[in-house]
């Protein structure tokens, strides 16, 4: 089963190193690959800042990625959306797909948001395509919007309401639970 598990100290060491691989920092739109200073003390913050929200995402105990939400604190109850598989034999089995479903339900549900947003590289089709099947719609693009690499990169916004993930919400448990992805 795919489950979302409150941060660890452990789970530091395991973030780096994946943040550290090039299949995953490829996708990252913030800086280049932090110090391990600047990784753990952004780990500690995640961890402590009442304005951001991190999870493991597990597959039977086993680490596999990171969902995050960040700028909770906002007055208009909505926050941004990220998330990565860092262990290569979760990629294209599910489990990022549950992920996001497990983390729209806590986003929407245990955190009462309004909105969930995310940007996400212009060329990262999976993703994009994993995001469109959670729900998400596209609602902008911006050329060169990071440096990646020193060079700029195209980013494509998308978000989901509450209100989109009440009407989706049923179906999309009912198939992971259907293929033993998520419980029940």
């Amino acid at each position: 089963m795919i489950e979302l598990r409150d941060l660890r100290d452990e789970d530091e060491a395991v973030l780096f190193q994946w943040r550290s691989e090039p299949e995953v920092d490829r996708w990252m739109s913030d800086a280049d690959l932090p110090s391990h200073a600047a990784h753990a003390a952004w780990f500690e913050a995640l961890r402590n800042d009442p304005d951001m929200r991190g999870w493991m995402i597990t597959r039977a105990g086993a680490s596999m990625g990171l969902l995050t939400l960040t700028g909770l604190s906002s007055h208009h109850r909505r926050a941004s959306w990220n998330w990565f598989l860092g262990s290569a034999e979760a990629r294209g089995r599910g489990v990022g797909r549950a992920a996001q479903v497990l983390g729209l339900d806590r986003a929407f549900g245990e955190l009462g948001l309004h909105k969930v947003f995310a940007e996400v590289m212009a060329d990262n089709d999976a993703a994009l395509k994993a995001q469109a099947a959670a729900g998400f719609r596209r609602e902008g693009y911006l050329r060169g919007h990071v440096l990646k690499g020193g060079r700029p990169r195209d980013v494509v916004l998308l978000g989901i309401l509450a209100s989109e993930w009440a009407d989706l919400r049923e179906a999309a448990r009912r198939g992971l639970s259907d293929a033993n992805l998520i419980a029940a």
